[in-house]
C-alpha cells in the first residue's frame, strides 16, 4: 500500500527528473548547434546540473515507489548536504550585496555606478579580465545598447533617455561627468574643448557600436549593480526553496518509515518454538 508521503516524494522526484533531462538536452542542443559565446558559458553548468540532478531524483524514485530504503538514505544525503548548501549561499548573498551603493544623476532618471563601490568578493571573481569577455558577449548578444532614446519635445526637436537599467547606464552611454553631447542613443559627440573631467571611462568610451562603454568602469559598475539587484531576489527565491527542500527532506524521513513498517508487515517473524 502506498503510502502519501512516499507518493509526493516520488511525484516531486520524477517533476524534477524531468527538468534534469531537459536541462541535459538544452546543453546537448548548444554543443550541436553551436551559438554565442554567451550560450557556451551556459554549456557545462546545464550538462553538470542536469544530470546531478537525474541522478539524485532517481534515487528518490527508486527509493520512496520501489521501497528500496538505501536509494532513500542516499537521497535524503544529498538533500540535506543540498539544505546545508542553499542556506550558505543564501547568507552569502546576503553578505556580498548588503551595501547601498550608486549615485543618482540629478534630473536624468539614471544611476552611474563604480566597481569600487561593491563588495572585494563581486570585483574580484565578476569583473576579472578572464571573465569580462565573456560578460561583454551576453551583453552584446541580448542587445541592451539598443532604442535607448525617444524623441521628445512640441517638435521632436531633442532627444530624451528611456527608463535605463543599471548595465544601459553604466555600458551604452559616457558617463555624465564626462560632459559629452548626446546626437542620438549612442553616438555621443565629445566637446571641442575636451572631456569635462580626466578620467579613463571618457577616453574609453567609443561611439561604434561593438565597443561604446563595455570596457569602461561605470560598465563593469552597471553589471555589478544589476547582480546585485538580482542576487537580493534570488535569496528571496532561495529561501523559498530551501524551506521546499527540507520539507521534501522531512517526507523523505517519513517514506522510510514507512518501507521499513511495510516491510515489517510483509515479513513478520517467525516466533521461536
Amino acid at each position: 500500500m502506498f503510502r502519501i508521503s512516499n507518493t509526493v516524494v516520488g511525484a516531486l522526484n520524477i517533476l524534477s527528473l524531468l527538468l534534469g533531462v531537459a536541462a541535459v538536452a538544452s546543453s546537448v542542443y548548444i554543443h550541436i548547434r553551436g551559438g554565442s559565446d554567451c550560450q557556451k558559458v551556459l554549456q557545462v553548468p546545464l550538462l553538470v546540473g542536469g544530470i546531478f540532478v537525474v541522478l539524485v531524483s532517481a534515487l528518490g524514485i527508486v527509493g520512496s515507489l520501489y521501497r528500496v530504503n538505501t536509494a532513500l538514505y542516499a537521497y535524503l544525503f544529498v538533500t540535506f548536504a543540498l539544505i546545508l548548501g542553499l542556506a550558505f549561499f543564501t547568507v552569502f548573498t546576503l553578505f556580498v550585496t548588503n551595501r547601498k551603493v550608486g549615485q543618482q544623476v540629478s534630473g536624468k532618471g539614471y544611476g552611474e555606478y563604480r566597481v569600487a563601490d561593491f563588495s572585494h568578493w563581486l570585483q574580484r571573481y565578476v569583473v576579472n579580465n578572464k571573465n569580462w569577455d565573456e560578460v561583454k558577449s551576453c551583453l552584446m548578444d541580448a542587445h541592451v545598447c539598443q532604442n535607448l532614446a525617444i524623441n521628445g519635445g512640441r517638435n521632436n526637436d531633442f532627444l530624451i533617455f528611456k527608463h535605463l537599467s543599471t548595465t544601459q547606464s553604466g555600458c551604452c552611454k559616457p558617463p555624465a561627468y564626462c560632459g559629452f553631447i548626446m546626437k542620438n542613443g549612442t553616438f555621443w559627440e565629445v566637446p571641442k574643448k575636451g572631456p569635462a573631467v580626466n578620467n579613463s571611462d571618457c577616453s574609453t568610451w567609443n561611439n561604434r557600436e561593438d565597443k561604446l562603454c563595455y570596457d569602461c568602469n561605470s560598465c563593469k559598475g552597471g553589471v555589478l549593480a544589476n547582480i546585485r539587484n538580482q542576487w537580493r531576489r534570488l535569496t528571496v527565491f532561495n529561501a523559498c526553496v530551501l524551506l521546499v527542500v527540507t520539507a521534501i527532506y522531512a517526507l523523505g524521513c517519513y517514506a522510510i518509515k514507512n518501507n521499513r513498517f511495510d516491510s515489517q508487515c510483509n515479513h513478520p517473524k517467525t516466533p521461536s518454538p
